[in-house]
């Protein structure tokens, strides 16, 4: 468990950037090989607006990885927060760790972009993807994200949560948007399985159809246990999903400027 913890303590920007690639072409494989739908679409263009967008919050995650260093060794020291008030081992306080990351920096803020219009119009062009694949992981307006990295801000000096747990779960928030993103059909029985602890790709798919209230469902990112006790969760037939928003035109899901723009565009109805 120690050389995890030290692996996960000393991870550098190319080995992160390294587990996002890799993780992302495994999915997009598995999604070519076993899709849900056949969905026809120029995936290169596709691809290219999704990339865009990972590049501007990989920038944010960045500059947030920088300002948080201090906050770690804060947290080592303090003896405020949760885990420093707890002893316990390892691997029950890495469980915690990443159940109150999730919680917050997931869930909840996943949640409030949803329900304050002002971060909705922002958390728009996540939804607004009219063909959601792997790469739809990577699809986030700036503004969104660094709400996104406020939350696990809060969620790090709350939990006392040392660097080696928070890397271990921002891996697996990769591996998780990515999976539950891709286009792929597993067994439907094996995803209502996995749907009971975790976030399935059949249970997220709901999330993006194009009208609420399935819009406004299935939250969570790694555990699906706060959408069940919230009462958010919903599962049903995945044919029946559309992707999009109903309030954007389809053929500006590909429009990068537009993307941008949505936030300060008055003209969108944001249904608040």
């Amino acid at each position: 468990m120690d050389n995890i913890l030290n692996y996960f303590d000393t991870l550098n920007s190319f080995d992160k950037f390294l587990w996002v690639v890799v993780t992302l072409a495994i999915c997009s494989v598995l999604e070519g090989l076993f899709p849900l739908r056949n969905m026809r679409y120029d995936r290169l263009k596709h691809l290219k607006v999704n990339l865009v967008l990972l590049g501007t919050t990989m920038v944010i995650s960045s500059l947030f990885g920088a300002a948080t260093v201090g906050i770690f060794k804060f947290n080592a020291t303090s003896g405020f927060g949760l885990l420093n008030i707890l002893n316990l081992p390892v691997i029950v306080e890495l469980i915690l760790a990443v159940m109150l990351l999730d919680a917050i920096a997931q869930y909840m803020v996943h949640y409030l972009l949803h329900k304050i219009s002002f971060m909705w119009r922002f958390h728009m062009v996540h939804h607004s993807d009219t063909h959601v694949d792997a790469s739809t992981g990577t699809r986030h307006h700036p503004g969104d994200y660094f709400m996104r990295e406020c939350f696990a801000l809060i969620a790090i000096i709350v939990g006392a949560i040392p660097l080696s747990y928070y890397m271990i779960y921002r891996i697996l928030t990769v591996i998780f948007t990515y999976l539950t993103h891709a286009n792929l059909r597993i067994p439907v029985g094996l995803d209502k399985m996995l749907s009971w602890i975790f976030i399935s790709p059949n249970m997220h798919k709901f999330h993006h159809h194009y009208e609420r209230p399935w819009t406004d469902s299935n939250f969570g990112n790694i555990f699906s246990i706060w959408d069940r006790i919230f009462g958010t969760f919903v599962y049903g037939d995945t044919s029946k999903i559309r992707y999009g928003l109903d309030v954007l035109k389809d053929d500006t899901s590909e429009n990068l400027g537009y993307q941008f723009k949505i936030p300060f565009n008055k003209e969108i109805k944001t249904d608040y």
